[in-house]
């Protein structure tokens, strides 16, 4: 799209530069071939210069004007190459340095060689008619006519095939410009695609988890612990709603949460007392009041709900320590359990790498530490940026 005003522009220049040419080596010539003269012959060169100026300046200052019309401006000029040929007994010069003229001012390469043709024609009858015929004039304007037939046709050429370059350029700009905008749709896709699927792992996924363990043990002690069997009832209503919630969320029913109201600190002890209450491991809770963005805050709710649900289905843990805390990195999360472990990097699954990839949106870092059967420890760091 850039290429075509560049272009343009040089041609302009191209086209100033002739003109500057052009009176310089066209008009000035005449104009001083007879300034010592005293006779009809400096008057009438004079005049016809003069006339040729003054349509010349009207066709490059008002081009949309009646009066500009390109096929008069050529007309004078033909009819000046002639009339300087008398004149001056000859002007092959005049209209060798004319011959640009012929071609910029017509629209095909035909008009422009009959218009040439016309001026050589004029110039030779000129220079037959004047009072000392000059062979070199005859010869130099006929050198001239093929000349600048010649010339001419190859620098059309040279545009036609310039301008179908631009052409399939610019075709071939459009299908790019398509198809990376076609790749940066998908590309987004791809990413709202692995946001929402993070999003429901670690909301509607867990709390599903949670009420199918918790709907397990009430219907194992439904009979021997009634009591025990109706909190976990209350526990199953709960998450429901919760998830619920989380549902409408993702969908853009309802305004996102994820301890946006709430602190860090109060969130996360939420959900600690949430995990004791459903399945009675012992929590070592430790909770700096660290003071953090909602972004922030949602990715250290998600790393904990990640890890605080592999605890309950994966590691058979009695334990489970958290410390936050502010760190000389950012935001330091730590939980441990003193679980059966695992090898971090046979993991399987999209916990992990969802936890990792949450926290490296954000500038953090995630270090999952275990080995079989001696617990699990996750850390995540996040640098800390102004309470919004």
């Amino acid at each position: 799209m850039s290429q075509q005003p560049r272009t343009e522009d040089r041609v302009r220049i191209l086209r100033r530069w002739y003109s500057g040419c052009w009176v310089l080596f066209g008009l000035g010539p005449p104009v001083v071939a007879v300034h010592d003269r005293v006779d009809l012959t400096k008057y009438g060169t004079w005049a016809q210069i003069a006339v040729l100026a003054v349509s010349y300046l009207i066709v490059q200052s008002f081009p949309r004007s009646p009066l500009a019309r390109p096929a008069g401006f050529l007309g004078l000029l033909v009819l000046a190459l002639g009339g300087t040929a008398v004149l001056l007994d000859g002007g092959a010069a005049f209209f060798i340095v004319s011959l640009p003229m012929f071609w910029m001012y017509t629209a095909t390469p035909r008009g422009a060689i009959g218009w040439t043709v016309a001026a050589a024609v004029a110039t030779l009858l000129g220079t037959a008619v004047g009072d000392q015929n000059s062979p070199g004039n005859v010869v130099f304007t006929m050198i001239g006519l093929a000349g600048g037939i010649l010339l001419g046709l190859w620098m059309d050429r040279v545009l036609k095939l310039g301008e179908e370059r631009n052409r399939v350029l610019a075709t071939e700009l459009a299908q790019t410009q398509s198809a990376l905008a076609a790749a940066h749709q998908r590309q987004g896709a791809a990413e709202e695609r692995e946001r929402l699927a993070r999003e429901i792992h670690d909301t509607l996924a867990q709390g599903f988890a949670s009420i199918i363990v918790l709907a397990e043990a009430a219907g194992n002690s439904l009979e021997t612990d009634p009591v025990s069997s109706a909190k976990q009832l209350l526990s199953i209503q709960r998450t429901a709603r919760e998830n619920l919630t989380e549902a409408r969320v993702l969908v853009g029913a309802a305004p996102a949460r994820g301890g946006a109201a709430e602190g860090i600190a109060p969130a996360l002890r939420h959900i600690l007392d949430r995990l004791t209450e459903d399945t009675g491991l012992i929590v070592h809770a430790e909770l700096a009041d660290v003071d953090c963005d909602q972004p922030t805050r949602i990715a250290l709710l998600r790393c904990t709900q990640e890890s605080l649900a592999n605890v309950r289905k994966h590691a058979g843990a009695s334990t489970v320590g958290v410390v936050l805390a502010r760190g000389p990195a950012g935001v330091e999360l730590e939980i441990t359990d003193d679980g059966i472990g695992f090898t971090p990097h046979r993991a399987r699954g999209f916990g992990i790498n969802g936890m990792r990839a949450r926290l490296t949106e954000l500038g953090g870092d995630l270090t999952v530490t275990s080995s079989p059967g001696a617990g699990t420890r996750v850390f995540a760091t996040l640098p800390v940026n102004d309470r919004n």
